[in-house]
């Protein structure tokens, strides 16, 4: 897991910081906190400056202050992450899969590409070219998704079970790489099994909790979007993503309050 970039920090400051100040932040306050963060003030702006092409964050002066705001879009986007972020359903074998099967006519070849990538970030997991499939708790994200998404002409949606041949357990192994999400949990969990003590140990606690915090919110938002959320009885041996949930739950619970604190002192200071 490589380190977070700017605009994943810039991303997680206006998540975290941002929705309680109108959607906006100075860039003032966006240079200070990621300097905290040990990102340059020129690294900052060009994130920023890509984010405004990306239609995520929109130019806007308040009180004759320079800043950004989040746009209508990326604030949904926020919105649903937050589902994502702070709440781990786990599916059980009885409840079936939701599966999509899909056609894109080759007129029309890039919504085939937005539609993979759609699914993907979604945690479905690939049977075949044109069939997708993901737990069923995730229907409802998935429809709200795909009509959002204008995609919703191109599939059909359908609540289904493994009935055979080959074992459940085997075929989700192929429908998804799950070795690679459980590395990425097995690093998360590595790179901040200290913060505790590295926080409790600082000489500041506000600006650690901070340093700590944010960083390892960004990094932890990527996964539940890889992972499907699978019934543990379908998992490897040795799945490291309870562990890394545990560990999340515990830093998010021990950081959250005195990271905001500091945020805010630099945001209103």
């Amino acid at each position: 897991m490589a380190e977070p970039a700017p605009r994943q920090l810039i991303l997680t400051l206006y998540g975290l910081y941002a929705r309680d100040e109108h959607s906006w932040l100075s860039v003032g306050s966006v240079v200070r906190l990621l300097g905290d963060l040990g990102v340059d003030a020129a690294g900052v702006r060009s994130s920023i400056s890509r984010l405004k092409r990306r239609g995520v964050l929109t130019a806007l002066r308040l009180d004759q202050v320079a800043g950004y705001a989040l746009s209508e879009s990326a604030l949904e986007l926020l919105q649903e992450g937050d589902r994502r972020i702070f709440t781990r359903p786990r599916a059980s074998e009885a409840h079936g899969f939701v599966q999509v099967v899909f056609s894109v006519p080759e007129a029309e070849r890039d919504k085939r590409h937005t539609l993979r990538r759609a699914l993907a970030g979604m945690g479905f997991g690939t049977v075949s070219a044109g069939v997708w499939v993901a737990p069923a708790w995730r229907h409802e994200e998935a429809t709200h998704a795909l009509q959002r998404l204008g995609l919703d002409r191109y599939v059909d949606l359908f609540h289904v079970r493994h009935d055979g041949f080959a074992p459940l357990r085997e075929r989700v192994a192929q429908w998804w790489d799950l070795d690679a999400i459980d590395r990425e949990y097995a690093d998360l969990v590595r790179r901040y099994a200290d913060a505790h003590r590295r926080w409790k140990d600082s000489g500041s606690a506000v600006r650690t909790a901070f340093e700590i915090y944010v960083p390892m919110l960004t990094e932890w938002r990527r996964l539940p979007y890889l992972d499907p959320g699978l019934p543990a009885s379908l998992l490897p041996d040795g799945w490291h993503g309870r562990r890394a949930a545990d560990l999340f739950a515990d830093l998010d619970a021990l950081l959250r309050t005195p990271a905001r604190e500091h945020a805010l002192a630099t945001i209103h200071g």
